[in-house]
């Protein structure tokens, strides 16, 4: 009997002997295949960059991953607690495996019949999301057990829960509880209470099975779970689960995509963003981009169009470009591409070239002024005029767009009604050159064999172009160079300025030339073809355009404090229709889109000569 107990008991020890060795073989094997945790000592994630409005609103999210890294001090102790009630109660005491915990989840998964708990530790959370796999299989179920020891012996608690509550998927596209939390409630982290903590807690196991959006009793079942457990475990009192528990979620979502409403301006910031910084800083992320746009006004703005479109065409409506600009900084605060973003990305405000029509006819004005060419209170005829034409042995006769001929006219007039025959004439005395050299000031690209049609505007620009250009009249002559982007920061809060923007612009005219025109273009409203614009209710200016067969119909105005241009027509240059002009279609829409924001009561900039400065003796001085 002794012996055959010797013998089971030597028996046993070779057996349990070879298993430590097999044991010890797979641990050594498993623990070289292992991937380093190097990189989580210095835990930066793939983030977006958030893109912010000229008045720090929160347009939307740029990158593949919506996440926003937050610091474990700008989250606050409730959210803390009810991520690790939900998911590790234990999280303090355990080094990365809470074998209690896994029979405890065991149990209750037995009661209920289902899985209601999981058993793996917020570190192995953490090994699975950034170092594994999700294959279920023992040798990965191991490897994450090695790994989630070495990170505690490597890495604070503090330090292991800032990488889990920035990394976790939280649904609807959110990583991380600051993403998450816009997403769902349209707050930050910090100013979430314990309701919208304990509805966040509850979605790692289902994301989209738990989402308040998408499920809303599933969301509420499993927010009630949190609760208790954070009861159970002390976190909270149990009179403060049952008042939150008795409480409905209630969702604020923020579309914290790109906006369909300013989808063709955050095109333009991405192409700035790539010539700012380097790909690799891009695809990283957690930026803060703060562009020049105001999301307020875009919104509204186009809304405005959009309506107004749909009261005029019942169907097969025109396509449309706007923008808008800052007289005192040059920053962009509305751009439209398009009608609809979806059905079209092709961007028209900054890519779609067509005639400008009249409308280019202020800078010929302007130049007869500022050349001394023509003064004033000049006075041209307005009468058929016959030149030669392009063609060898071809005349061209231009004529004005109502057939009608005023006479003798003063060059306001002239301008504030658009007579086309004025027009031709102020170009005939610049002459060709002078042209040339005006409209490469201007930064237009025109060909080089420029003739005098250009007078009637059969050259084509770009709406953000043209937009710029009329900048020169509110500026007393200075054109402004675009602004898209105001300020970058190398953190989405806080953070260090790496960009900063710097509003430019460079003199076409004199101040007095474009004093005179601002009056001439106040005609315009006034009483000439741009009388719509009056409704504004403040001083504007501006001028109206209309090209051969109305095919495309401009207006671009101006106030003190903002310039717009508005095209109308289609993609194709078919008409419009007859009679469609710039004073009947772009003027009205012109109007729709200002009306998106308020304007000050200012009036439009003039030049005043300050007269000289003298001494006692009532001489001129020097200063």
């Amino acid at each position: 009997m002794k012996s055959a107990l010797k013998l089971i008991l030597l028996f046993s020890l070779i057996f349990f002997l070879f298993l430590g060795i097999v044991v010890f073989i797979l641990f050594i094997y498993l623990k070289i295949s292992l991937p380093s945790i190097s990189s989580l000592k210095h835990y930066r994630p793939k983030q977006s960059n958030l893109i912010f409005d000229h008045n720090e609103k929160i347009i939307g999210f740029l990158g593949k991953e919506r996440r926003i890294f937050v610091p474990l001090n700008k989250i606050p102790p409730h959210v803390v607690k009810a991520f690790i009630a939900a998911e590790d109660a234990n999280f303090y005491k355990h080094k990365g495996i809470d074998f209690y915990g896994l029979l405890r989840a065991l149990f209750k998964n037995l009661i209920s019949g289902r899985i209601v708990q999981g058993g793996s530790t917020i570190t192995q959370q953490v090994v699975k999301s950034l170092l594994l796999s999700s294959e279920r299989t023992l040798s990965r179920k191991i490897k994450e057990m090695i790994l989630a020891w070495q990170i505690e012996k490597n890495l604070t608690k503090d330090e292991i829960l800032t990488i889990y509550l920035n990394h976790i998927y939280l649904g609807e596209g959110a990583y991380g509880v600051e993403a998450a939390a816009l997403t769902y409630f349209n707050k930050h982290v910090w100013e979430l209470n314990l309701n919208e903590a304990a509805t966040l807690a509850g979605l790692p196991p289902g994301p989209t099975r738990y989402s308040p959006l998408n499920n809303p009793q599933a969301a509420l079942s499993r927010r009630n779970y949190v609760l208790r457990r954070m009861a159970e475990v002390g976190f909270i009192s149990w009179e403060e689960a049952q008042k939150i528990i008795n409480q409905p979620i209630v969702v604020n979502p923020k579309n914290v995509n790109i906006p369909w409403y300013s989808a063709y301006f955050i095109d333009l910031v991405r192409a700035e963003l790539e010539k700012i910084l380097p790909p690799e800083a891009l695809e990283r992320g957690g930026y803060r981009v703060v562009i020049t746009l105001d999301l307020d006004w875009q919104k509204k703005g186009y809304e405005n169009i959009l309506n107004f479109l749909l009261q005029i065409y019942k169907k097969d409506a025109p396509e449309i470009a706007a923008v808008c600009i800052s007289n005192n900084d040059g920053g962009i605060r509305v751009l439209v591409g398009g009608k609809n973003y979806m059905e079209s990305s092709f961007n028209r405000a900054l890519l779609g070239k067509r005639q400008a029509g009249s409308a280019i006819k202020p800078f010929i004005w302007a130049e007869a002024l500022e050349t001394g060419v023509l003064q004033p209170d000049s006075i041209l005829p307005d009468e058929p005029i016959t030149l030669p034409g392009a063609d060898a042995g071809k005349d061209w006769s231009p004529g004005n767009y109502d057939g009608k001929y005023m006479g003798l006219i003063s060059l306001k007039d002239a301008l504030a009604y658009s007579r086309n025959t004025v027009s031709v004439r102020i170009a005939l005395l610049l002459g060709i050159e002078r042209l040339k050299n005006l409209f490469a000031r201007l930064g237009f690209n025109f060909p080089s064999d420029l003739n005098l049609s250009v007078a009637l505007g059969t050259y084509e620009v770009s709406p953000l172009e043209l937009t710029l250009a009329y900048t020169v009249f509110p500026n007393l002559g200075n054109k402004w160079n675009p602004r898209f982007i105001e300020a970058i920061y190398d953190q989405i809060y806080g953070g260090k300025l790496i960009y900063q923007s710097q509003p430019e612009n460079k003199p076409i005219f004199s101040p007095p030339t474009t004093s005179i025109m601002n009056d001439f273009l106040q005609a315009v409203t006034s009483y000439g073809t741009g009388k719509c614009a009056l409704a504004l209710g403040v001083p504007v200016a501006g001028k109206t355009g209309t090209t051969q067969d109305y095919k495309d119909a401009w207006f671009i105005g101006f106030t003190a404090d903002y310039t717009c241009g508005v095209w109308v027509g289609y993609d194709k240059g078919k008409t419009l229709s007859k009679g469609e002009t710039g004073g009947k279609i772009a003027c009205p829409i012109w109007l729709n889109l200002m009306k998106g924001t308020t304007h000050k009561t200012k009036p439009i900039p003039s030049f005043k000569e300050e007269p000289p400065l003298r001494d006692n003796l009532g001489n001129a001085t020097d200063n």
